[in-house]
């Protein structure tokens, strides 16, 4: 940990940022296996909520990858710097008065759990982005389900590493059951938008 700084407090609050946005700002922390529709419905919701005139950004897990955490690998460690991360960034936004749509695996409870102590209460949203393993191989828009049963992929979540389900997620979109556009539909009637 770097010693000697201090932390520099912004001239604007986050108060004054939602107050003149009109908007909450919140995480809205969408996990979920691969292929279960995390990304899909956070960059819907978001077109969405961008539509009606809210500030709102998604941070995707592949994207993430390509930039910040490019130096991470898939281990439960690196998993956990990952989400670390991210959720530290996601803080960011939260100051800046945005809505934060984060679409991570995030497959350990306890690294959720260390994202929702970094911000106020009512911040942090848990929302579990429910299919099974069955349904997510049957999409696998990637082929990581194919590749990870064939052993080219090691530290794959729900085949060879483990994924832990939220026990109390504020929002489940269960997209065995429900289209994107109802499970935005959800997000909106639950967010009051």
């Amino acid at each position: 940990m770097a010693e000697n700084i201090v932390w520099h407090e912004s001239s604007v609050t986050k108060e004054e940022r939602e107050e003149k946005s009109g908007q909450k700002s919140v995480i809205l922390w969408f996990t979920g296996l691969s292929a279960s529709g995390k990304s899909t419905i956070a960059n819907a919701f978001a077109r969405e909520v961008f539509n009606r005139g809210k500030g709102v950004y998604v941070l995707d897990g592949d994207n993430i990858r390509h930039g910040l955490n490019k130096d991470l690998g898939f281990d439960e460690e690196s998993r956990k710097e990952n989400i670390r991360r991210i959720g530290e960034v996601a803080k960011l936004f939260v100051d800046a008065g945005q809505i934060v749509c984060t679409a991570f695996i995030s497959p350990y409870r306890q690294d959720r759990e260390v994202v929702r102590q970094l911000v106020e209460d009512e911040e942090f949203l848990e929302v579990y982005v429910k299919a099974s393993v069955e349904i997510c191989e049957k999409r696998d828009p990637k082929g990581l389900y194919k590749k990870a049963k064939a052993g080219e992929i090691p530290n794959f979540t729900g085949v060879s590493a483990p994924y832990e389900a939220p026990i109390n997620p504020e929002i489940i979109l269960d997209t065995e059951q429900y289209s994107i556009e109802e499970c935005v539909q959800q997000l909106i009637k639950e967010l009051n938008i």
